[in-house]
Formats: structure tokens, C-alpha cells, sequence
């Protein structure tokens, strides 16, 4: 765990995973799904590292972490959302290439991936984003001010972000003329969440095979992007 300063000067602590070359590797923001700073999340960050970038989580709950379905709606209704994308994502990004990351993306799950879609039009310092099953309500994306290229994987069978939300959002990118591949598989919520199965929740499943094929994109996507 590290702790990182905010544009507004507040701290935030959150979890840094290095990969083997550490010196001047490019860097990825990571963001919670809307259970909090769980191991889950950190194996994500373990697996970029291994994979050569510098992998920050923001602890965007300040330490709480969520059990049942019903605390992690409680916790992620209580999140500020443009705070969240406005200070605490910036703020990592900004602490990445402070020390030492030419270039940094930002990723996220679910709530997460909404927080990506956020942190598109409000973190001008981001070099490009990848988004997982989540976006914010419509009216708060402002494509015009996402001038870097983003990745999106989509679950056609989600019953928290319906797909047709997804084609909204891809015809309002569209028209803004963002950089953007949109990708959706024939899956449920979390596909790419080795553990959703054990929440016992139905709109949630495990899809290894989206999964495999998600994050084959996902590191190439950062590879085009990120590395020098």
C-alpha cells in the first residue's frame, strides 16, 4: 500500500503492484469493482504487473470493503463519483508519471468501468482507457472532451448495464468522433471475474473464455498505446 496526493492536496492510500522492470514502465490506473479494494482487484493489478506495468488501485472506499451485494450498493452510493474521477483516478494517474510512467491508462470493473468512463472526459493527463461492463448515466459523458483512445468489453446479457446503453454510448462516441473499439460478448455481469459465481448472485457469471479473450485485447490494446 502507498499513499498518493490528490490535485486538491487530500491523500488517498491505495494498492501499488510493480512489475520486475519497474524504471520508466508505462502505468495503469486500476479500478475497483463496487465491492472495494479486494483481493480481486489486486490480482488485476499483480497481472498487469506481471505483464510490465506500474498498477495503482485507488482505495476509493478508504478502506471499506464489501461482503453482500446490499453493502456494496450502500458504499457505492455514498461515492461522489466526479471526486472519485476528478481527484482520486487523477491523482493517480498524476502519481504514476510523477514517478516515473510516460504514459498511463486507466481500467476498471462495473462500477469501475463507469468511473472509466468518467475519468475519459476528466483526467486529461490519461493516455488512453479501458472499460469493463460499466458507464455512467449518459448525460454525464461529455465525448467531446475524450481525446484519447478507449477500449470497452460488454456483456450482451447484463442486467446492470443494459447493451442498449452500450449502443447509445458508442453512437454518442461516434458522433463525437472518439477513438473507441467497443467489443461485446455473449456473456452475463463480471464475466472476467474468476469469483462472481461464488457471490451467489444469478446476474453475475464467470466466462473464462470472454475473459481469456477480453484481456488478450486488453494487453494489446496497452502494448499499442502505452509502450513506448
Amino acid at each position: 500500500m502507498i499513499e498518493y496526493k490528490r490535485p486538491d492536496g487530500k491523500t488517498v492510500n491505495g494498492y501499488l503492484a510493480e512489475p520486475s522492470q519497474a524504471q520508466n514502465a508505462p502505468g495503469v490506473v486500476v479500478i475497483q469493482e463496487w465491492w472495494g479494494l479486494d483481493d480481486e482487484v489486486k490480482s488485476v493489478a499483480d497481472r498487469l504487473a506481471k505483464a510490465g506495468y506500474r498498477a495503482l488501485v485507488p482505495d476509493l472506499y478508504r478502506g471499506k470493503l464489501a461482503l453482500e451485494a446490499k453493502e456494496a450498493e450502500h458504499l457505492m452510493g455514498d461515492l461522489n463519483f466526479g471526486d472519485a474521477a476528478g481527484q482520486d483516478i487523477r491523482g493517480a494517474v498524476q502519481y504514476l508519471k510523477a514517478t516515473g510512467s510516460s504514459k498511463v491508462a486507466v481500467t476498471g470493473f462495473c462500477m469501475g468501468g463507469a468511473l472509466t468512463v468518467l475519468s475519459a472526459c476528466n483526467v486529461p493527463e490519461l493516455d488512453g482507457t479501458v472499460v469493463w461492463y460499466g458507464y455512467p448515466p449518459l448525460e454525464y459523458v461529455d465525448a467531446k472532451a475524450i481525446t484519447k483512445p478507449m477500449m470497452a468489453h460488454w456483456a450482451t446479457h447484463d442486467d446492470f448495464f443494459a447493451i442498449s446503453g452500450v449502443d447509445q454510448l458508442d453512437a454518442k462516441l461516434n458522433d463525437a468522433g472518439v477513438a473507441h473499439e467497443f467489443y461485446r460478448y455473449d456473456a452475463k455481469h463480471a464475466f472476467a471475474n474468476p469469483k462472481s459465481d461464488s457471490r451467489g448472485l444469478p446476474p453475475l457469471q464467470y466466462n473464462a473464455e470472454a475473459a481469456k479473450l477480453a484481456w488478450d485485447r486488453t494487453l494489446d490494446f496497452l502494448k499499442k498505446y502505452l509502450n513506448p
